[in-house]
């Protein structure tokens, strides 16, 4: 092996070890989760980004488990994701998992500050897990909540999901965390960085991306099947901020159902990942013809729901690979801070006004005109995520995918902020950007701020608009996804 890759991997091997928990502490940590349950039959995670995906994914893989809370995410800052969430009743039964490493995410201390308030200031409905010494630790210890989880400081957001910002939550669940972090660790041994590249399924994923990247396969395309779809949402942060930078980058693309129609394969590496005896004949049938189409195509198969232990591990592992096979640092997020800072101005009065009238049909097609072979579609949907939304930007992406030769992402706003934003701004110059910015009808107040979450979600949506023109990405603005729909 190639010294200098070895010693990279012995490094970045240490990094993604480090989340593991011990025996006693995960010992405790079923304690608490039996506690919890005697007393409450919901969890709310406030956090963005690499504090709520992996326990959505866990949440939506496993399902309800018998005798344990259910599972509701709140990272959106749309003022009906905030209400949906809420539900104007009472919340005694509910516990809320505040989770930031930096422990001052503005969207995870808004959402705090509304569930404080909503509570009557009961510290006993609250949880925290952050790293030492944040600001979120200090306010945790202040308000007594029911507990503050110090995490190690050494991972990274994305890389958490199996440090105690997955494993608080899957606990609450009735998920067996020692199953799943057995799982994690048996991959871990098989990525070991003392073996052979070959044998190591990690590396072998990791530069199997990069290169497919470096020759022009950038779209990391996902057909996931029906039980682990939700994987998708986790796997597309990790890899977009990881990479997306120095005008580099791999981009996940996980939004298209099984049967969506290929038609452009020449930049496109394929990952069928599928849980045991959960295929679909359409899943089926979409991998045979990637098979037959001649494009490459990696299968994932995992016997059960734990094996996601594994897969956190190995794709964190791998994406580190890509990163460093690519040449940029898998671990930092150089242009993230520029739509906050952007976000920050807007909401002091500095920003430029917002595009407040539809865009001509004219200049919808001239962007859709200037999609090339090769490019991506991106749509940027500041809107309440729910299954009638899901259902209306699923019929966008189809339109889009009839119209241009290119293949369509779709994320939720504030949420790709902290996922694809990154690649977006940083990454390879072949996005086209459409946000869609849904009026808000009935705002809602946030405790302690001079501002509404209606206002910062126009906030978020307006700075990220304004770096992605400035750094001259095509991008235009509508209201809703039906407004797109008439105009192309």
């Amino acid at each position: 092996m190639n010294p200098e890759l070895n010693a990279r991997l012995s490094k970045l091997s240490d990094d993604l070890r480090a989340g593991r928990v011990d025996r006693a502490a995960l010992f405790w940590l079923r304690v608490f989760a039996d506690e919890v349950r005697q007393e409450f039959d919901r969890v709310v995670l406030l956090g963005m980004g690499g504090s709520s995906l992996a326990p959505e994914v866990l949440w939506r893989t496993f399902g309800w488990q018998d005798g344990y809370p259910a599972l509701h995410m709140l990272d959106s800052t749309v003022p009906g994701a905030v209400q949906n969430v809420d539900g104007g009743g009472d919340l005694s039964g509910t516990l809320f998992i505040v989770a930031s490493k930096s422990g001052t995410t503005l969207e995870t201390m808004s959402f705090f500050r509304h569930f404080w308030k909503r509570t009557g200031g009961d510290g006993r409905q609250f949880v925290a897990i952050t790293d030492p010494g944040t600001s979120l630790e200090r306010l945790g210890n202040e308000k007594s909540f029911r507990r503050v989880f110090r995490n190690p400081p050494d991972i990274g957001g994305r890389y958490s999901a199996l440090s105690l910002f997955g494993l608080v939550p899957a606990a609450l669940l009735g998920i067996e965390v020692v199953t799943l972090l057995e799982r994690a660790q048996a991959m871990a041994h098989r990525c070991s960085p003392d073996g052979s590249v070959e044998d190591n399924p990690g590396a072998v994923l990791g530069a199997m991306m990069a290169e497919a990247a470096l020759a022009g396969r950038d779209k990391l395309s996902f057909v996931l099947s029906p039980g682990v779809s939700s994987f998708g949402l986790w796997v597309e942060q990790l890899v977009a901020e990881s990479t997306g930078k120095n005008d580099k980058g791999i981009i996940p693309v996980v939004c298209e159902p099984p049967d969506a129609q290929l038609r452009c394969s020449a930049d496109r590496l394929f990952i069928g990942v599928s849980l045991d005896d959960d295929r679909s004949e359409a899943f089926d049938r979409k991998l045979q013809a990637i098979e037959t189409d001649g494009s490459p195509l990696t299968r994932i198969e995992l016997a059960d729901p734990y094996d996601l232990g594994a897969e956190f591990f190995r794709w964190e592992f791998a994406t580190a690979v890509a990163g460093a096979v690519l040449g940029v640092n898998p671990f930092d997020q150089p242009n993230v801070a520029e739509s906050k800072e952007n976000t920050k101005r807007v909401l002091a009065g500095g920003g430029s006004p917002t595009e407040h009238a539809g865009p001509r049909r004219s200049r919808v097609g001239s962007l859709l005109e200037g999609v090339q072979q090769g490019d991506y579609v991106s749509i940027q949907a500041f809107m309440p995520p729910s299954e009638e939304n899901d259902d209306r930007l699923a019929a966008l992406c189809a339109a889009l995918r009839d119209r241009v030769d290119a293949a369509v992402t779709l994320g939720y706003g504030p949420r790709y902020l902290h996922s694809t934003g990154q690649l977006h701004k940083g990454g390879p110059k072949t996005g086209h950007f459409f946000q869609v910015v849904v009026p808000v009808e009935n705002d809602l107040g946030i405790p302690e701020a001079d501002y509404s979450f209606g206002r910062l979600m126009a906030a978020q949506a307006q700075g990220d608009y304004e770096a992605l023109r400035t750094r001259r990405r095509p991008i235009i603005r509508v209201a809703d996804p039906t407004d797109l729909l008439e105009l192309m």
